[in-house]
């Protein structure tokens, strides 16, 4: 393939722009807010997850409050009617003997469920507490979330704006290159990792850093200037420039 030299020079500045845009993707791409993001997130969604499950123990607690202070009433209810009957004088002996002994019964299993009504409510105190503290967390967590978002798409702004910028530049010099160079140009860099096209620097070619041997830069020397080398050992268009020693 031939191309006028300023042609093939073209691709240096082309390949200096594809490179930028590749760098400016990667930078993209490893920003230390997308790590940073990744583990506020994980942290906020672990937090949902206990809020959850404190929500739930917070209204297991509730309803077992709720039964042992009914069983508490229902103690109360039936002692107090028991009460009323042997107040009125209307039983019999046995039938107050029977009534005093249930209500001695009565007593003491009141205070047995009064105990349990104090130690759920203990629990009730402390669960609420854990629902309200985690959500505090929670919320904040988002707070940090979002911050941390906000860093990331500043950063992305500001790399956009940068690649909308190598864009127009590349578009510039790619809109006075040959077709079926750049064609060339842009098989080989896909196939050599990002690099189509590399400098000739004195002996050495800049894309995979060989250096020629003294009778495989005199073969270069004696190319025409508008031949299109190839490196022999990466394949990379070798562009000569007035660096290059030929």
């Amino acid at each position: 393939m031939n191309a006028a030299p300023a042609d093939q020079i073209r691709l240096l500045d082309l390949q200096a722009f594809d490179s930028r845009l590749d760098q400016l993707a990667h930078r993209r791409r490893t920003l230390p807010e997308h790590a940073e993001i990744d583990k506020a997130t994980a942290d906020h969604n672990a937090l949902k997850d206990l809020v959850v499950a404190a929500q739930a123990q917070l209204g297991d607690t509730t309803r077992e409050q709720a039964k042992a202070e009914a069983d508490v009433e229902q103690v109360r209810t039936r002692a107090a009617r028991n009460q009323q009957r042997m107040d009125s004088g209307a039983v019999s002996p046995k039938d107050l003997e029977n009534l005093q002994h249930e209500n001695t019964s009565l007593a003491k299993r009141q205070g047995d469920l009064e105990d349990i009504v104090l130690e759920v409510m203990e629990r009730l105190e402390s669960a609420q507490t854990r629902v309200v503290e985690l959500t505090a967390r929670l919320e904040h967590s988002s707070v940090v979330v979002a911050e941390a978002e906000g860093r990331r798409d500043a950063k992305f702004a500001e790399i956009d704006g940068e690649v909308e910028k190598a864009r127009r530049d590349r578009e510039a010099v790619a809109n006075v290159i040959p077709a079926d160079l750049m064609k060339s140009y842009l098989r080989l860099r896909e196939q050599q990792g990002g690099v189509g096209a590399a400098r000739l620097y004195q002996r050495r070619c800049e894309g995979c850093r060989t250096e020629f041997s003294i009778t495989e830069f005199n073969a270069i020397k004696a190319e025409p200037a508008d031949k299109v080398l190839r490196c022999e050992n990466c394949g990379r268009i070798l562009v000569r420039t007035g660096e290059s020693g030929v």
